[in-house]
């Protein structure tokens, strides 16, 4: 009796910490194109960087998660969006985030588009501005360019008197 209450104590154990170290894994975008009819109507993590705005649309939002292979838009309660502070452009880094949602393939609400209907969303890593580099190469570049149209223009004016 008493080792049967062990192995019982063992095994409860072993399934909640089982359950606490597994987390659902997300979903590539290439995957859910490819495969919209398995998905279609189903619980699905999919993570991207928030790029373009945030389109309010009273009291909902889109967003749209570029996973670095393609965008997916994603319709959410706007209250879920606050906590994004940084969406992708060319100046600035898109929030990273990780939404759970309902997928749809052809969307009756949205005129047939291929969506998610967000039930969380998680901050995976905040964005930020990036700083423009100035290329050497293409600098040197036009500055010879610059050169060749200045010696042109010179040539033409000597030219003409």
């Amino acid at each position: 009796m008493r080792r049967l209450l062990v192995n019982r104590l063992i095994d409860y154990g072993l399934i909640i910490f089982l359950l606490n170290t597994c987390y659902a894994q997300s979903i590539s975008s290439t995957e859910l194109i490819n495969h919209a009819e398995l998905y279609d109507g189903k619980v699905v993590n999919y993570e991207g960087e928030v790029i373009g705005e945030i389109m309010r649309r009273g009291e909902y939002a889109w967003i749209n998660l570029n996973d670095g292979k393609n965008a997916i838009g994603v319709w959410l309660p706007f209250v879920l969006s606050k906590d994004i502070v940084y969406t992708g452009n060319y100046r600035t880094k898109g929030d990273w985030i990780l939404v759970t949602g309902i997928f749809h393939r052809a969307c009756p609400e949205h005129g047939g588009d291929l969506d998610i209907h967000a039930q969380e969303i998680k901050k995976i890593s905040s964005g930020g501005t990036l700083k423009e580099r100035l290329n050497p190469a293409k600098r040197n570049l036009a500055l010879g360019l610059l050169g060749v149209l200045i010696l042109v223009w010179i040539l033409r004016q000597l030219r003409q008197r």
